[in-house]
């Protein structure tokens, strides 16, 4: 099986790396924040996130979140911008005026650094980093210096994976609150039709949200519409989804355990599947009004809004580093046709 990487690859006028490894090809941006532009089975026709031949960095830049797989740190939403911690508070601004909440944090608005990009064996690996600290403007309210590196590996065998750790360069607690936001492809089948898509989502219990779309703090047993993530009937497009969020639980992929989600194109048996490490608690389903092309099933290691909820950490998921701590979390994408 050959392998490339390729560390200045032009793609749409931003210098990139490109990774092949038998019949994937991934663009990772580390000028973007080290998200995934694209990730393409060229065997099998499969364009597995949000990609667009026609859309420019321009736009690509004016709303990160929604191209490709972004990282986000911190993700979804704190309650006025408020995050408190075992040591301390912090004030982020206000950035979602609607729901006067603080969304998604700004490390993925950043230019990262490329550390690699090397052929290892039947791998093909990148590694980028982000490191936070007084010169950003963020630090005058998140006081909180950390290093995040990504490390990403594409081979025949595993498709992509994606290992990130976040290490605490300060003095004070660190939350650790980690989020891709998931932009899968509608059609993943070039000429596909995006209502023969059907989306599986392994879920325990409902996590409720208020009008502001911040947790109530219940846990609600699964309803009919529910249920349909869970059984693969979900039709993640043409509808609206906004904010179903689940607790994780192990599901199945083809009789055997796999915690992950998969995607099916009823009409050719061809799949997207992601399958996530256990530090991954929760998924959150959002598909920007459902006719935009994408949908977004997105693996959380915390609760929307989770250090300020009064529920117990083993609930909500959040944790928090002591100085020189670090933690890890992966996840793969791969094809099956």
């Amino acid at each position: 099986m050959s392998c490339l990487a390729e560390k200045a690859f032009e793609f749409k006028g931003l210098s990139c790396v490109r990774l092949e490894a038998g019949r994937y090809f991934t663009v990772i941006s580390p000028l973007t924040g080290s998200s995934v532009l694209r990730l393409y089975d060229t065997e099998n026709d499969i364009e597995v996130f949000r990609y667009r031949d026609d859309c420019t960095i321009e736009q690509y830049n004016r709303a990160r979140e929604i191209w490709g797989l972004p990282t986000l740190y911190l993700p979804n939403r704190f309650d006025g911008g408020r995050l408190r911690t075992s040591d301390g508070e912090y004030h982020l601004p206000v950035n979602e005026t609607l729901f006067g909440n603080h969304i998604h944090g700004w490390v993925h608005k950043r230019e990262h650094q490329l550390e690699c990009a090397e052929v290892r064996g039947d791998k093909a690996v990148c590694v980028t980093s982000y490191t936070f600290g007084q010169d950003d403007e963020m630090f005058s309210c998140f006081p909180l210096p950390f290093k995040l590196t990504y490390t990403y590996e594409l081979s025949e065998a595993e498709g992509l994976k994606q290992t990130l750790r976040l290490e605490n360069l300060g003095d004070k607690r660190l939350p650790v609150s980690l989020c891709t936001h998931t932009c899968i492809n509608a059609p993943i089948v070039t000429g596909g039709k995006q209502n023969s898509l059907r989306l599986t989502v392994p879920i325990g219990e409902k996590c409720e949200l208020n009008e502001r779309c911040l947790p109530t703090e219940k846990l609600l047993p699964l309803t009919y519409k529910d249920l349909r993530y869970k059984n693969g009937s979900m039709k993640p497009v043409l509808h609206q989804i906004s904010n179903d969020m689940y607790t994780a639980v192990e599901g199945e992929l083809d009789g055997k355990p796999f915690y992950g989600v998969t995607v099916t194109d009823k009409a050719t048996g061809k799949r997207v599947c992601n399958e996530v490490s256990r530090e991954y608690k929760f998924w959150n389903m959002w598909n920007d009004r459902g006719g935009n092309g994408y949908f977004c099933p997105e693996p959380m290691t915390a609760m929307i809004n989770a250090a300020n909820l009064r529920l117990k950490d083993d609930v909500t998921g959040h944790c928090e580093l002591k100085k020189g701590e670090s933690y890890e979390c992966w996840q793969r994408f791969f094809t099956l046709a």
